[in-house]
Formats: structure tokens, sequence, C-alpha cells
């Protein structure tokens, strides 16, 4: 009896050191998350206003295009100043695969560069930017609750979902992306309850704050197996055209860097080229993120034929250049384009191919089929979802081992279950995976 009397109190303290346990890391991360939610909310705020407001500074004063030399002089300038140099996304990733660790001063490095850049013409989005300053601001919440390695690496994560989810309002997206991005094969489970709080939170305060999330109105057909086909044949469409965007943007890097080595250089020539671009094309809707074309191709289903190539132009030059904001946006806007123009080719009806064409190349372009699926339904809304998980399904094969990342690890091969752990884009160093060492 009481050998069964000692065997029951071992049993319950284990059950009560291992409810400690759990409520414990609950308690950090609910605490951790509500923390990092609440300021890349209010940060993400400030900045989608910002950037909102420098957008409309320069559709009503063509004139700042002029100013693009003194804004790119102006980044560099920043950069140098706060000590960030060759800090981005490709940083943020490092930090949650390694524990590098990140510069807070990269914060308003960031945000000025990317106002700057919006301000002045420059092709860019704004979600890099916010990966960037999400993710420093997790990691160094980590930081002062005096969480260990692992633990700042999962904080980081947090702040990338965050601000994501207040700049585009779309939690669940964020939360996915924030946890599938690092590396191609893997998500990182332990993130699920802080990503998606932190993201909860930071939507909430957007929506408070006045900013209406990213949603388009499209009619999605009825399912059936012709359009299936349709949808089929965009998707690997828009999985080459994500794997040139892809590849022009990281040739015309080391274009750049090789050619003019230094910073300065580099952003003046990409200023002149993209002045030229813009009197060649001076509609202005390739320069800053080109929200309203993306908006007039999905709903409206009107697009120019040639604008996803010009948006890959003039994205590139802008951030091979120097220039800061991010890829996601003009992505978005290749994607919508074309398949706004190349759906009604194969009876696809014009905006329901370019929600279709927007999506399946965001996803060739950062590999995350399931986070990308989850934006569509946030974007587009559920009714075409079988439609839409297909062309993430097909861009994410298809598009192969390109990127816009090239610090994301691609851990398990796309076309076999093998453990292969090569970076995106290692081609351009000679490298290659098992499975395409066996066609070459």
């Amino acid at each position: 009896m009481k050998l069964k009397l000692q065997l029951l109190e071992a049993q319950l303290e284990t059950q009560i050191a291992r409810a400690l346990l759990y409520a414990g890391a609950l308690g950090k991360w609910m605490l951790t998350s509500v923390i990092v939610g609440v300021l890349c909310g209010l940060l993400g705020t400030a900045f989608h206003l910002g950037v909102d407001y420098v957008t409309a500074l320069r559709m009503q004063y063509r004139w700042l295009l002029y100013c693009l030399p003194l804004a790119g002089l102006g980044i560099v300038g920043l950069y140098h100043m706060f000590r960030v140099d060759g800090q981005s996304t490709n940083s943020i990733i490092r930090e949650v695969q390694t524990g590098n660790g990140l510069k807070i001063a990269l914060i308003p490095a960031i945000f000025f560069s990317t106002l700057l850049t919006h301000l002045c013409g420059g092709s860019s989005g704004r979600e890099g930017a916010a990966l960037q300053m999400g993710g420093t601001i997790g990691f160094e919440i980590g930081k002062l609750l005096h969480l260990d390695d692992r633990d700042r690496r999962t904080a980081t994560m947090t702040g990338m979902a965050a601000f994501f989810s207040a700049l585009f309002g779309t939690p669940m997206a964020a939360t996915v992306f924030a946890m599938a991005v690092i590396s191609v094969g893997l998500l990182y489970h332990v993130a699920l309850i802080p990503c998606l709080v932190a993201s909860l939170t930071a939507y909430a305060i957007s929506l408070v704050a006045g900013v209406t999330p990213t949603r388009f109105a499209v009619t999605a057909p009825a399912l059936e197996f012709v359009m299936l086909l349709k949808v089929s044949a965009l998707a690997a469409l828009s999985a080459w055209v994500s794997s040139l965007f892809c590849e022009v943007l990281h040739r015309t890097e080391h274009g750049m860097q090789k050619l003019l080595p230094k910073e300065w250089a580099r952003i003046l020539a990409g200023a002149a080229l993209l002045i030229g671009l813009s009197a060649l094309f001076p509609s202005g809707d390739y320069n800053g993120a080109g929200g309203e074309v993306i908006r007039r191709a999905v709903e409206d289903g009107s697009a120019v034929p040639t604008a996803f190539l010009l948006k890959i132009l003039f994205t590139c030059i802008t951030l091979a250049a120097g220039f800061k904001g991010g890829e996601v946006v003009p992505s978005f806007f290749i994607g919508a384009t074309f398949g706004c123009a190349v759906g009604p080719l194969l009876g696809i009806p014009a905006g329901f191919a370019a929600s279709v064409g927007l999506i399946a190349v965001f996803c060739g372009a950062v590999n995350c089929p399931l986070a990308s699926t989850f934006l569509a339904v946030e974007l587009f809304g559920a009714d075409g979802l079988l439609y839409y998980a297909l062309a993430c399904a097909l861009s994410y094969v298809l598009s192969g081992y390109d990127g816009l990342y090239s610090s994301q690890r691609i851990l398990y091969d796309k076309l076999k279950a093998q453990y292969i752990d090569v970076h995106t884009n290692a081609h351009h160093e000679g490298q290659h995976t098992p499975m395409e060492e066996k066609y070459r």
C-alpha cells in the first residue's frame, strides 16, 4: 500500500512538473508574442502610412523622380552611418538558421531608406523592409527577455510574421510564411503559437489605426476539369516567369557589383538608368510598388501585355543598384499582369487569371506553397481555393531551385523525397542538386 502511494505521489509530481513546464513555455511565448506584436503593429502601421504618403507625393510631384540620385546617396550614407552595410532580408534568414545576431540600427536604416526609394520612384515593395524590421524587433525583444539562442531565433520569426501581418492584413499567411521561408521542406512548428499570436496582435493594431487590409474582389469560376487544366498551364508559365525574375535579379546584382564595386557608383548608375527608363515609359506604372496596376489587373482584368517584363527590368535595376524595399510586391505586380495578359489566351477570365498569376509567381519566387495558398485565400477569398492550391503546388515544383533569398536553404529536393540541404540559387556558384546532376 505504501509503495502504491509513493508511485501515485511520483506520478502526480511528474504531472505537475509537466504542467508547469507547458504553462511556463506558453506564458513565455504569450508575453513575447504580444510585446513583439504590439511593437510591430505600431511601427508597421507607421511604415504603411509613410509609404502611402510618399507615394502620393511622388504621384503629385513627378519631378521627385529626378531626385533619385540624391536619394540613392542618402541611402548609402544612412547605411554607413548606422553601420549596417550589407544587411538585408538574407541577414534575417541567416539569424534564424545560425543565430548570428542582428543590429537594432537596421530598423531606422531600412525604414527611411525604403521611404526614400518610394518617394523618388524606385521600383520596390515594402515586405523586405517589413521582414528586416520585424525580425530585428523580435530578436531584440528576445535579448531583452533573456531568451536563449534558440528562443531568440523563434522570436525573430515571430517579428517577421507580425510585421508582415500589419502591412498586408494577412495574419495566417504571415504566420506560415515566417515558419516556412527559412528552410524549404521544413516548417518550424515550434513557432506556430508565437507567430500566430504576434500576427493577430499586429493585425488588430493596424485595423484600429485605420490601415485597410489588402483585399481584391475576384470571381472564381466553378470547379471543373477543363478549367483545372487551364489553370495548370497558367501556373506552369508563371513558374517560368518567377524563375526569370529571380535569375535576372541575381545576375543584375552580380553584374553591377562586379562592374561597379563602389556602392555610391552602383546607386548613381542605377538612378540614371531608372530616370532614363521612366522617360521612355512615362505612365509611372513601373515606379514604386505598383499597387494600382495590380488592382486593375485583378479587379478590372486590364493590363499592358509587356508590363510584367518592364516591371522585372525596373525592379532588378532598383534593387541591384542598392535601393531598398522588397521583392514581394513587385512579384505580385509581375504575376498579376502576366496572368491578366496570358490567361484569356488560355480561356481563363482575365481578372481571375491575374489572381492565379499573382499567387503562382509569388510562390515560385519564395518557395512557400502552403503560405502562398493561405495568402490567396486571405487576398482573394476561398471560392477559388482548389485552383489556387493547384497553381501554388505546380509553381513550387516547376520553378526549380531559384528564389528571391539566396540564404534560404532547400532541405529536401523538389523532385524526390531526398535530403539535399543546398542554398537557393546555388547554381550561380556552380553547385547542383543530385537530381539536377542526374540530368545534366
